[in-house]
């Protein structure tokens, strides 16, 4: 079962990250703008192929030889888990040191043949976009806020029920395996620690809502249909995955204060089930906005090309603008969305929940 599972998060992992420069805008290419009428370039087409190539191919010895290793060897479940943790770092890894050279490459190409430096820079507004906007409403993220303060009330309701020791950490079949001593603070420090992420992914939402929508100006229709829906289903996905989150810690803390609750299959179960569904979900999220532009190409204007920002990208990952309100951007490598680390809201958002969760996990 633990090679099944670490084989099936590998090979998704694999995939997407396989994937993943043909489901970039089809303007960036390995982090670096392209002007529209070059997108189709022989040398960034090999670039592209090339790179899923190399990453399909690595991953695919990879998982051959750990699951040749895991039948062969007898491995332990530790073992098991050890080595599919460490493959799964090792392609991601791969995949980003395979990134960072081809990016360089790119960047090389672009200004070799100078692409885009006698067309004028233009950037675009439309207000009606925001009209068109389909994400959730801020507020259908309280539900299962709400959910977690109520099982946190429950919890201190009913701490005498609760056993001398506390567990901390669910191994893969659902079943504990660290624990620490009983104190009302260790009682709730699970329901506090999805309470702060559920209030994170709010913000989120909130941040990303008031974000700027940045589009083409030679693929306007294209943009703005790939930014309003990676808006639509970023919204989707988080709300989705809060309320998976939101039930697997509610059962897991039901399950300390009442351990004869369910059986020992539906245990092993919620971990699993909430696995598929969210990758699943994460690959179906992808795929949709991966290709939300490909099929609405726009008639190219001559003589312009979209503002180049490149300058305020670090190695075409980590966007650092300060003069841009957006807290969110959407990011160059991979779907989805990246912080903007020129604006210290930012920073407000994701690292003082995270700090939360790492004080509460010494409490």
């Amino acid at each position: 079962m633990t090679l099944a599972i670490f084989l099936i998060i590998a090979v998704i992992l694999a995939g997407i990250q396989t994937a993943v420069p043909f489901l970039v805008k089809r303007t960036v290419i390995f982090g670096i703008t392209v002007p529209e009428n070059h997108i189709k370039n022989e040398k960034l087409s090999s670039y592209k192929k090339k790179y899923a190539l190399l990453v399909s191919l690595l991953s695919i010895i990879a998982l051959a030889g750990y699951a040749i290793w895991v039948f062969s060897s007898n491995a332990s479940e530790e073992q098991t888990v050890l080595i599919g943790t460490i493959i799964q770092f090792a392609i991601i890894l791969f995949s980003f040191t395979l990134y960072f050279y081809f990016h360089g490459k790119t960047l090389q190409l672009k200004k070799k043949m100078k692409w885009g430096e006698n067309t004028k820079q233009v950037q675009i507004a439309d207000l009606s976009a925001r009209a068109q906007d389909e994400m959730l409403p801020w507020y259908v993220f309280l539900v299962p806020i709400l959910i977690t303060v109520g099982v946190i009330g429950y919890t201190i309701a009913q701490y005498d029920l609760l056993p001398d020791q506390i567990p901390t950490h669910w191994g893969i079949n659902g079943e504990p395996d660290a624990f620490t001593e009983k104190t009302l603070a260790s009682a709730i420090s699970g329901p506090l620690t999805m309470f702060v992420m559920q209030v994170m992914f709010l913000a989120i939402i909130v941040s990303t809502k008031k974000s700027g929508i940045k589009l083409s100006a030679t693929a306007t229709n294209a943009s703005r249909l790939r930014q309003l829906t990676l808006r639509k289903y970023t919204s989707w996905l988080l709300f989705f995955t809060t309320i998976l989150l939101t039930g697997m810690f509610s059962f897991f803390q039901f399950r300390t204060i009442h351990p004869d609750i369910v059986d020992g299959t539906i245990v092993m179960a919620v971990p699993i089930i909430f696995l598929i569904l969210t990758l699943v979900s994460t690959i179906a999220f992808a795929i949709k906005v991966g290709s939300s532009d490909k099929g609405n190409i726009d008639e190219t204007n001559a003589g312009i090309r979209d503002y180049d920002d490149d300058k305020h990208w670090v190695g075409g990952l980590f966007y650092v603008n300060k003069n841009d309100p957006s807290i969110f951007v959407e990011k160059r490598f991979g779907v989805g969305w990246s912080i903007n680390f020129g604006n210290p809201i930012g920073y407000f958002i994701i690292l003082v929940p995270l700090a939360l969760i790492i004080l509460f996990s010494f409490l």
